[in-house]
């Protein structure tokens, strides 16, 4: 009898663990091989045939498309280039340039996947309709409230992050450093 309560127990013990660990791993985004770009996060093997069971439970529980590998990448950030999380209440800029690609998209959402409601119904941007400097830089600013030139409704909301997706580029599981990929340099400008 001891030695079955104490089977039992230990079994029950194990099965917390683990299927907490699992758990844990699949809500916070631990997919490996992450690219690391300043503040943006990619998985470039995500949308490809050599994507980890960590990513490919993650997409079956979120239901999200990645981009295939041959397509493009998507990069995502949470947090300024300082390591501040995004708060809709505050300014934040995005300044730089892209590295080359045919085509990106620059997109604000919720936590939870969704869109960011905004009274404007603009949810992101495209390299088609962004306006540049003359040196091809462009900043982006991310805000409640509007502002000049190239502006990206926050909606107020606690918390967003922003997916950055590249189409046709050569971006991708060969790029090791910053220096190779210059990414948009996320900075947090005003917070109430």
């Amino acid at each position: 009898m001891h030695l079955l309560f104490g089977s039992l127990l230990a079994f029950t013990v194990a099965a917390a663990i683990g299927l907490g660990a699992t758990w844990l791993t699949l809500t916070r985004g631990a997919a490996f091989g992450a690219l690391q770009l300043g503040a943006w996060t990619a998985w470039p093997k995500t949308g490809s045939i050599n994507i980890d069971p960590y990513a490919r439970a993650e997409i079956a529980r979120t239901g999200t498309l990645p981009v295939a590998l041959g397509d493009g990448i998507a990069f995502i950030a949470r947090a300024d280039d300082r390591g501040r999380t995004f708060d809709g209440r505050c300014d934040v800029e995005l300044n730089g340039i892209t590295p080359p690609a045919r085509f990106w998209t620059l997109t604000l959402y919720a936590p939870d996947g969704k869109l960011v409601a905004n009274a404007i119904n603009r949810y992101g941007f495209t390299s088609h309709e962004l306006v540049r400097l003359q040196d091809g830089t462009f900043t982006i600013s991310i805000s409640p409230r509007a502002r000049p030139g190239n502006w990206l409704p926050s909606g107020g909301v606690s918390a967003y992050e922003l997916v950055l997706r590249f189409y046709d580029t050569p971006l991708g599981v060969a790029t090791r450093a910053g220096r190779e990929a210059p990414m948009p340099v996320i900075v947090t400008r005003g917070c109430p």
